[in-house]
């Protein structure tokens, strides 16, 4: 058993085709544009903040470098300064006031 078209019934075919192409293309016409932008736009602030990072790396990696030297030339260790912390904590509270 074969099922033939009518003329009509293709007109209706190729008009929803058609119609399909249309919306097809209007959506994509300016999503694409959008989505690229986002993209791009994402893509500058992740850079952005990737930079930023390393400096704010470089500049502490400077300060541990700066404050190696300077306790190294008076003697001090980490160890010192964490007794020494230590220590105050466990002094009188009205002592650590004067």
């Amino acid at each position: 058993m074969t099922m033939a078209f009518t003329q009509e019934q293709w007109i209706i075919l190729a008009l929803v085709f058609v119609l399909g192409l249309l919306i097809g293309a209007f959506l994509t016409a300016g999503g694409r544009k959008k989505w690229k932008t986002r993209y791009y736009d994402e893509r500058k602030r992740l850079e952005e903040r990737e930079r930023e990072y390393d400096e704010r790396e470089r500049h502490w990696t400077s300060q541990e470098k700066e404050w190696r030297d300077r306790d190294s030339t008076r003697g001090d260790t980490v160890r010192d300064r964490d007794d020494r912390r230590d220590h105050d904590d466990r002094r009188d509270p009205d002592d650590r006031r004067r």
